[in-house]
């Protein structure tokens, strides 16, 4: 039997990366701390992944169990596996390496030499490679040198929309039926496995910071323009024509970088951009503005979708004046419920708009960047103020 473990057992983690793993024949443990959903999926040993789109339909997810990511029992089960694959968000990659590490320990220990391969499947850039420098850090030199001869490391890109959508048994999943997993090939060890719906790249790069400064940043300026607004989803913001014309020109904008840099074809990169836009369209995904602005600290550091774009196109002589809108938004997301939106509007009132910016993205302080921030951040209010307000 092959087993991988999936450590997140959210909406990601069950809606997509658990599912395609599961109807690739694998038997997936979910590793989280969430003790409710562990139980639940424990206890009904199945769950149904819901398909909406033009077409709807269901999947059941069948050969699954569960466990407490921080249980010592852990080890033994990733000492088994063939992959271990997560999708718990950057920012807790650290928190999980040390449950990584005693599996690999662990399997060293039982004299296990088939391969295992570890994915962290996050909106990130090379966040494998994050995951895989914080699990050394838990080895010994012993342990490190057999992890670099057994263990691979693969970076990847995923891409799938996953709306927090409230079921009837709390387990199930609504997602679009567009997803996309691109594998880097070489970073595996042992034979690449066969997975339907997971791509073997060699370029992954590309398809990371593609998907990344695409649907990432659309998404994230589409939530930020239809907060400042009053709209609740992303459906209902991209359905206002300004903020559409907005969204799609920063997302041109982000292209046109990537193609400079990539080589991608323009005319097609373009189509994946109107692609995107009606996936955001999709009536049945209705994702609150909330959920995808959330930590926006995060999304305005250097590498993320705001400000990278904007330094990639810069490098190749293309303006970004939708794409400084973009970032104008960002830095009035005002909500008190997200820590990291509480402390961006704190550092703007206080330092303003090029200081905070300038800390937040670690950027120097005479970067050019920075003025042009500040006239998007008055620049987008007065854009925002002269739309109808939201019905």
């Amino acid at each position: 039997m092959k087993k991988a473990i999936q450590f997140g057992a959210g909406n990601i983690g069950r809606g997509f990366i658990g599912a395609v793993l599961e109807q690739a024949g694998y038997h997936v443990v979910f590793a989280d701390v969430n003790e409710q959903v562990v139980a639940r999926i424990n206890s009904d040993r199945a769950y149904t992944v819901q398909i909406m789109d033009t077409v709807c339909e269901q999947m059941r997810i069948t050969d699954i169990s569960a466990m407490d990511s921080r249980s010592p029992e852990l080890a033994a089960q990733i000492a088994g596996a063939e992959l271990v694959t997560t999708a718990v968000g950057l920012t807790v990659l650290p928190r999980i390496a040390g449950a990584i590490a005693a599996g690999i320990a662990a399997r060293r220990d039982a004299g296990v030499t088939e391969p295992l391969n570890v994915i962290a499947c996050e909106n990130g850039v090379r966040a494998t490679t994050q995951l895989r420098e914080a699990v050394l850090k838990h080895l010994d030199e012993a342990q490190r040198d057999w992890c670099e001869q057994y263990v691979g490391f693969p970076d990847c890109s995923v891409d799938r929309i996953v709306p927090p959508v409230k079921s009837e048994n709390p387990i199930d999943v609504v997602v679009e039926r567009f997803f996309e997993w691109n594998v880097e090939r070489a970073a595996f060890k042992g034979a690449v496995p066969e997975i339907p719906g997971m791509n073997p790249a060699d370029n992954l790069i590309a398809y990371i910071e593609r998907k990344l400064f695409t649907l990432n940043t659309g998404h994230a300026i589409t939530a930020y323009l239809g907060r400042m607004k009053g709209y609740m989803t992303i459906c209902q913001s991209i359905s206002d024509e300004q903020i559409h014309a907005v969204v799609k020109a920063a997302m041109r904008e982000s292209g046109r970088g990537l193609v400079a840099r990539y080589g991608f074809d323009r005319d097609a990169h373009f189509a994946y951009i109107d692609k995107i836009i009606g996936r955001f369209r999709n009536p049945y995904l209705c994702d609150d503005v909330t959920r995808v602005g959330r930590e926006p600290l995060r999304k305005l550091s250097a590498d993320d979708r705001l400000v990278r774009p904007i330094l990639t196109a810069r490098r190749y002589g293309i303006g970004t004046p939708d794409l400084l809108l973009g970032v104008g938004a960002a830095l009035h997301y005002d909500n008190p419920e997200d820590v990291q939106s509480v402390e961006m509007r704190r550092l703007v009132e206080k330092e303003g708009v090029k200081a905070a910016l300038a800390r937040i993205a670690s950027l120097p302080d005479t970067d050019p960047l920075l003025p042009l921030a500040a006239q998007a951040y008055d620049e987008v209010e007065r854009i925002i103020a002269k739309i109808p307000e939201a019905q």
